[in-house]
């Protein structure tokens, strides 16, 4: 940090001022534009006009912090401004450049090697919307780099990291690093994998990919649609105002829950671990397709039926190869079943000619009549039956037979067993479990194809996903234009990936598939993080441990309690004091501690949030581990790490996870031993 102002900050105040208000004549121009457009000379042309300058006006909002938050200066003399909105000035002249513009890349990526024609790189450092101090990079001063950079991160992202924490993501536009970079501006037609420890802003990276995404194919996208899919509604409320912030709100967020609750409605039901992670197994495809296959019942025997112009008779062989050569092209069920009905018309009219003769009968009269006759549907519907998803299945799951049928040669005696279960009185009655529900989807895409689609989604904590919910949320985006993030240490739910490989193939296995590690943690301190990463050669040894930029900041706090019972009063106190310095506390504990620490927390008078509860609206929030998954918290306080460990791998993944949390400072409360990796 400078120990005086910048010679150049006046200048550039008075710069980001007039830029702001070049925002707000722009942001005026475009209300008259949409007033006018009310005037359109028909009710179709006003709409379309007054969607595309509604979506425009609000992209103008001058409630923006930081601006602009650096300039490049060019060798060849250009200067450009750097911020999170396009400004022009009234004779349409750029005032700030979007940071998705080609031309703001060596924001991010030059360097004293390769300065990508720069002379210097400004950055500023900015509070809501006041400069308060900049920093240069001349690029042929290495003194001068080297100035504006503590162990090798500038100044300015260094302030960044040291901000507290709301109950809200903030955008990271102004600190983007140059692996992040790359990530971000990954072509559309991508499926990218990105593998990122604790800290390194996958999640981050993954909504500013898709404002990049946006910005560089807005017609496209704006037509297709953005999915964002997240772990949880508390997960979601976090990352809420990222992508308006950057000026992108025309995108969906959604769990998995949320996203295949339609046919059938919500979860009634829980599966145990292991029924979940068969339900959730790539296997169940196959044994759905092969029951929604059984349902066909193609004729033993020669058919007959009564015509207006006499019976017509149909071979068993002829409608038995239209039924097969239907369901080699792989179309839905349901269009399948209109496909063999128009079939079977065309073969009575055949059979009908070859033996009355061509001119017999009209063949559009034929077909008609055909259409209309009570018996010929009655026959068609034996053969080719309605099906709805629920219905096959609630038979799959509860059917011995049906199962056995569908599931040999598939799964094995023993899974088949555990799968079935006792079904409703009624389909509407069926204790349906999120796993069966990502079932039913399934079964809704292969009896009716996909209703919704977007043009690029992407994927949050997909190492939790299994392979079914893989599918489930890649039918959605035909093209595969996809960011999946994730951290394989970080795996815990049923049916979790160990391999990104095993994730691509449940996606599909698309040809432009790649996958990225981003290897530096921004946001937790090295002292916490190199303690929580002592876990993973034990619970996750293939996964390569993140690195934090941060080589300063407070080592964990361990506070011992001399028996159980004290152990829940320790951690709402250690609580309460955090909350007194800082803005955002989560509190992660086992399952098992989740009620006593609540119950404890009401009764000291301490305001908290759950994700039952507006988790994030206050200062404290209580989480068990899975809930914590992607969030960030000033202080930490974890709960009896012991706890976790007893539940083998999976607890200890959970006990990572609740560790880097943090990205001030972490408390470890515990009365049990603790942990020889925590230091016991």
């Amino acid at each position: 940090m400078t120990t005086s102002p910048h010679p150049d900050l006046a200048e550039e105040r008075a710069y980001l001022a007039r830029a702001y208000e070049h925002l707000a004549a722009m942001r005026d121009r475009a209300g008259l534009a949409a007033t006018m457009a009310e005037s359109a000379s028909t009710a179709v042309d006003s709409a379309i006009a007054q969607a595309h300058l509604a979506h425009r006006h609000r992209s103008l909002d001058t409630d923006v912090a930081g601006l602009a938050f650096g300039r490049l200066d060019g060798e060849d003399g250009s200067t450009w401004y750097v911020g999170r909105r396009h400004v022009e000035d009234e004779r349409s002249d750029p005032v700030v450049v979007d940071w998705r513009a080609p031309v703001s890349t060596p924001f991010y990526r030059a360097t004293a090697a390769d300065p990508l024609d720069l002379r210097r790189r400004r950055r500023f450092l900015m509070t809501g919307r006041e400069l308060d101090d900049l920093f240069d990079e001349v690029f042929d001063d290495p003194d001068s780099v080297d100035a504006a950079h503590h162990g090798g991160i500038p100044d300015p992202l260094l302030v960044e990291l040291e901000r507290s924490r709301t109950g809200a993501m903030r955008d990271i536009v102004a600190t983007i690093a140059a692996e992040q970079d790359v990530v971000i501006r990954a072509p559309l037609d991508t499926c990218l994998v990105v593998q990122g420890g604790p800290g390194t802003g996958k999640t981050a990276v993954g909504l500013h990919r898709a404002a990049f995404l946006l910005y560089e194919h807005r017609p496209r996208l704006d037509r297709e649609g953005v999915l964002v899919v997240g772990p949880n509604p508390l997960f979601l409320r976090y990352i809420a105002q990222v992508l308006p912030s950057l000026g992108e709100a025309a995108t969906r967020q959604s769990t998995v829950e949320r996203l295949v609750s339609g046919p059938v409605g919500r979860v009634r039901a829980f599966d145990t671990p292991a029924v979940a992670r068969l339900k959730g197994d790539a296997r169940m495809a196959v044994v759905l397709s092969r029951a929604a296959r059984q349902h066909l019942r193609p004729p033993t025997d020669d058919l007959a039926i009564p015509t207006p112009w006499g019976r017509v008779r149909l071979t068993a062989d002829a409608v038995a190869a239209a039924v097969e050569e239907i369901v080699e092209r792989g179309v839905p069920f349901a269009t399948g079943r209109t496909a063999f009905r128009t079939r079977l018309a065309r073969l009575a009219r055949q059979a009908h000619e070859a033996v009355r003769g061509d001119d017999a009968v009209p063949s559009d009269a034929f077909e008609t009549t055909w259409r209309a006759n009570a018996e010929a549907n009655a026959m068609a519907g034996r053969i080719w039956p309605p099906l709805s998803a629920p219905a096959l299945v609630k038979r799959v799951l509860t059917g011995r037979t049906a199962l056995r049928r569908a599931a040999e040669g598939v799964l094995g005696p023993d899974e088949q067993q555990a799968l079935l279960r006792k079904g409703g009185r009624r389909l509407e009655d069926e204790p349906w479990t999120l796993a069966e529900l990502v079932l039913v989807d399934e079964a809704e895409a292969l009896l009716n194809g996909v209703s919704r689609t977007y043009g690029h989604v992407v994927v949050d904590e997909a190492q939790d996903l299994s392979a079914m919910e893989l599918r489930a949320v890649a039918r959605r985006c035909p093209g595969r234009s996809m960011t999946i993030l994730g951290d394989l240490a970080q795996a815990t739910a049923p049916g979790a990936q160990s391999s990104w490989d095993d994730v691509v193939a449940a996606l599909g296995s698309p040809a432009t598939a790649s996958v990225e590690e981003l290897e530096l943690g921004y946001r937790v301190p090295a002292p916490i993080l190199d303690v929580a990463n002592r876990l993973l050669p034990t619970v996750a040894p293939g996964v390569r441990p993140a690195r934090s930029v941060r080589l300063e900041g407070r080592s964990p706090e361990v506070v011992g309690c001399p028996s159980p019972e004290a152990l829940v009063g320790a951690v709402v106190e250690r609580a309460a004091e955090l909350a007194g310095t800082w803005s955002s506390v989560g509190v992660v504990v086992p399952e098992e501690l989740a009620g006593p620490v609540g119950q404890a927390l009401v009764e000291a008078d301490v305001r908290f949030g759950s994700s039952a509860r507006s988790g994030g609206d206050a200062a404290v929030t209580l989480l068990v581990p899975p809930e914590a998954k992607g969030l960030e918290f000033d202080a930490v306080v974890v709960a009896e790490p012991a706890t976790f460990l007893a539940d083998g791998t999976t607890g200890g993944r959970l006990l990572y996870i609740a560790l880097t949390r943090a990205v001030q400072e972490l408390t470890v409360v515990h009365a049990a031993p603790l942990p020889t990796a925590l230091g016991g």
